[in-house]
């Protein structure tokens, strides 16, 4: 394997007494895509949250080009190139389309990604650019969280649960997109319980169950049997 952009090593994660994951390990290659499934409570949103630095962590328990960034704030992880897409998109409502995304870019951090590129990617965003971003469907809101986090023109892109809540021509017209976000370098982490488009998108994934690997592997190698197994820990 290609040396690894983003190292996690037996990461623990805590609400208050509460664990939530246990010895928790993965990789991620420079513009590598990664899924990490799971159900509901298995930690998965936890540990992008560990990751981004939003929940304190070992110091090097994660490491990033290197360096470990475990328990750094969540500002300066942003700022070494990690960029979150949250669950819920997280989306200002008094603010415009425009201004949301400019909200990404406030670190001036170098890189291809301009509001230029984004509505190419996103031309729906492009048109409805002066609008709040309460006037954009499902979907396109999903756009704009997604187009913030690559205003920020980061290195990984944390995804978590994109596809949730949206009709299934959204979830392939986003998906659709990925592709070009992974041709300009940047890795990404997807976080989904849609099994089917993980393992489209990804060339390797980790299943969690009960905040534990369960199960890892080429998406190409891992049986429907397996995984199953492993998502519910039959």
């Amino acid at each position: 394997m290609p040396e690894a952009l983003l190292a996690v090593r037996d990461l623990e994660a805590f609400y208050g007494d509460f664990q939530s994951l246990f010895g928790v390990s993965l990789e991620v290659a420079r513009g590598e895509a990664v899924a990490v499934i799971g159900a509901n409570g298995a930690g998965k949103s936890t540990l992008l949250k560990s990751i981004a630095g939003l929940i304190r962590a070992r110091s090097d328990a994660i490491t990033f080009a290197g360096e470990p960034i475990g328990g750094m704030p969540a500002y300066a992880v942003a700022a070494r190139g990690i960029a979150l897409v949250p669950e819920g998109r997280g989306l200002f409502p008094s603010l415009t389309v425009e201004e949301n995304l400019r909200i990404g870019g406030q670190l001036g951090r170098p890189g291809a990604w301009t509001l230029g590129r984004v509505y190419e990617l996103f031309p729906a965003l492009g048109e409805r650019r002066k609008l709040p971003s309460t006037a954009l469907s499902g979907g396109q809101q999903q756009m704009a969280a997604l187009g913030r986090a690559l205003m920020a023109n980061p290195q990984l892109l944390l995804c978590d649960e994109i596809s949730l809540g949206l009709a299934p021509i959204a979830v392939r017209e986003i998906y659709a997109r990925l592709p070009a976000v992974r041709a300009e370098g940047t890795a990404i982490v997807l976080v989904e319980q849609d099994v089917v488009q993980a393992l489209a998108a990804a060339s390797r994934v980790y299943c969690l169950q009960e905040g534990r690997v369960a199960l890892s592997g080429a998406a190409k190698d891992l049986t429907r049997e397996a995984i199953a197994a492993a998502y519910f820990g039959v």
